[in-house]
C-alpha cells in the first residue's frame, strides 16, 4: 500500500508540475529542454497512475506493482484470481476494480498511440502519392516541391524513406528570397530532428482523450515549443527578422490548411504565431546551461523514481 500511495503522489505531482510548466515563462528561452520536460512529465504521469492502480489492486500479493503483475499472470493461468479476490469481500472487489482500471487506461493510451501513428502514416502516404502528380521542382526552391495553389502554404511531410518539403505558388508570391530561405530552413529542421515523432505521444493523448480540454491545451503548448525549436535552428542560417517577416506574411495572406501529419511553418488558425514573432524580434536570454542541466537531471530523476516505486514491495 505504501507504493500505491507514493505512486499516487507522483501522479498528482506530475499534474501540478504540468500546470506550472504551462504557465512558466522559461520554456520559450529553452524550448528543447521544455519539450523533454513535457515528455518526462507525461510519461511519468502515465506510468505512475497505472502503477498506483496496480499496486493497490495487487496489494494482497505484497510484491509491488511489478512483482504483483507476475503473480497476477500466474493466477490467471491457474484460474485462482477471481475466487481469491472475491473471498476478501468488498476490499477484494475494489482490488479487482483497480486492476481493471489499470488495464483499461493502458489499453486506451496504447490505442491512442497506435491509432495516431497509423492515421498519420496513411495520410502521408496518400499525400506523397498526390504530390508525385501535382508537385514539381523549381529552380529557385532547391530541396522542395512546388504546388500550384494561390494560398500561402509551406510544410514538410516526414517519412522514413521519403521526406519532402512542400511550398505553394501563393507562398512564393508573398516571400522574398531571404524569407523563403528562412522558411525552408525551418521546415528542414523539422525533418532533420524528426519533430513529428517528438509530437506523436502528445497527439496520441489528444486522440485518446478527445474531450479533455486540458489535454488539448497541453498538446498545443508542446506543438508551439516544437515550432520554436525549428525557429532556433532556422536562425542559424537566416536572420530572426527574415523568419519573423515570413511568418507575418503567411498570417496576412491567410495560410492554407495542411494535411494531417504535416508540419507547417504556419498552420491555419495556429495559436502562438504572435509569440513566435515576438520571440524572434525581441529574443530573451537563452536558458543557462546550469539551469537546463538541473531541469534535465530532475526529469531523469523523476523517471528513475517512478521505475523504482514499481518495485517497492510494501
Amino acid at each position: 500500500m505504501v507504493s500505491a500511495a507514493l505512486l499516487s503522489l507522483v501522479a498528482v505531482g506530475c499534474l501540478v508540475a504540468m500546470a506550472l510548466l504551462h504557465r512558466a515563462k522559461w520554456p520559450s528561452r529553452g524550448p528543447y529542454t521544455a519539450v523533454i520536460t513535457w515528455q518526462a512529465l507525461g510519461l511519468a504521469w502515465g506510468v505512475s497512475t497505472i502503477g498506483a492502480l496496480l499496486a493497490f489492486g495487487l496489494s494482497s500479493y505484497r510484491l509491488g506493482a511489478a512483482g504483483g503483475l507476475l503473480a497476477l499472470a500466474t493466477d490467471i493461468v491457474t484460474g485462482r484470481l477471481v475466487l481469491a479476490e472475491l473471498a476478501q469481500g468488498i476490499q477484494g472487489v475494489l482490488h479487482l476494480l483497480a486492476v481493471v482500471l489499470a488495464v483499461v487506461l493502458t489499453l486506451v493510451l496504447f490505442y491512442g498511440l497506435v491509432a495516431s501513428f497509423v492515421q498519420v502514416v496513411r495520410v502521408r502516404r496518400r499525400h506523397h502519392d498526390l504530390l508525385e502528380l501535382v508537385a514539381r521542382d523549381h529552380p529557385d526552391v532547391p530541396g522542395a516541391r512546388v504546388i500550384e495553389h494561390p494560398a500561402a502554404a509551406a510544410y514538410c511531410l516526414p517519412g522514413v524513406l521519403r521526406s519532402q518539403v512542400v511550398i505553394s505558388e501563393g507562398a512564393l508570391a508573398v516571400l522574398d528570397n531571404r524569407e523563403l530561405a528562412a522558411v525552408l530552413a525551418h521546415e528542414h529542421a523539422h525533418l532533420r530532428e524528426r519533430h513529428d515523432l517528438v509530437l506523436l505521444p502528445f497527439s496520441s493523448l489528444k486522440r485518446a482523450f478527445p474531450r479533455v480540454r486540458l489535454v488539448r491545451t497541453y498538446y498545443e503548448t508542446v506543438a508551439l515549443l516544437i515550432e520554436m525549436c525549428a525557429d532556433d535552428q532556422a536562425r542559424r542560417t537566416s536572420s530572426s527578422r527574415e523568419l519573423a517577416m515570413a511568418l507575418l506574411r503567411f498570417g496576412a495572406a491567410g495560410p492554407a490548411p495542411v494535411p494531417a501529419g504535416a508540419m507547417a511553418a504556419v498552420k491555419e488558425a495556429e495559436p502562438g504565431v504572435v509569440r513566435r514573432v515576438n520571440r524572434l524580434l525581441r529574443p530573451d536570454d537563452e536558458l543557462s546551461y546550469h539551469a537546463g542541466a538541473v531541469i534535465m537531471g530532475a526529469s531523469a530523476f523523476l523517471l528513475a523514481s517512478v521505475t523504482c516505486l514499481w518495485h517497492i514491495t510494501i
